[in-house]
């Protein structure tokens, strides 16, 4: 059993994050599942919909929640999924953040949430260019 993993972010953030993803990797080894909330929609309707993917997504090991921007919607739903449900929640996902974590899918919960944050801080880089 394994970390399920829940992308819920804005609409064609999710989807496009976890397909680069797997297409880079050409595996995905962990459960995941991936949540876009348009702008306009229910959040109610979003909610129910996230909870049940957690709870498709939790085999004994819970889930790691990834958002978008802390504050906004998506991270708002998962908070309120952390609450409920055995959850971490991590905000700022980016693709590095992303690839790490698939990289080490053996990890526990709290580790791969951890392994998360340094794998997005680590993956932002300002390069110096010259001419």
């Amino acid at each position: 059993m394994s970390v399920g993993l829940l992308l819920i972010t804005h609409k064609n953030i999710a989807s496009s994050l976890l397909e680069t993803a797997r297409l880079m990797l050409d595996t995905c080894p962990l459960a995941t599942r991936a949540l876009e909330v348009p702008l306009d929609y229910p959040v109610a309707d979003i909610l129910s919909q996230a909870t049940e993917y957690c709870r498709l997504l939790d085999s004994g090991n819970g889930v790691l929640i990834l958002t978008d921007i802390y504050g906004a919607t998506p991270s708002n739903i998962g908070k309120q999924l952390c609450e409920e449900s055995n959850c971490k929640l991590v905000a700022g996902i980016n693709l590095p953040m992303l690839v790490r974590i698939l990289n080490y899918p053996q990890l526990n919960l709290e580790s791969m949430a951890l392994k998360a944050v340094s794998g997005g801080h680590d993956g932002i880089i300002l390069c110096e260019c010259t001419e």
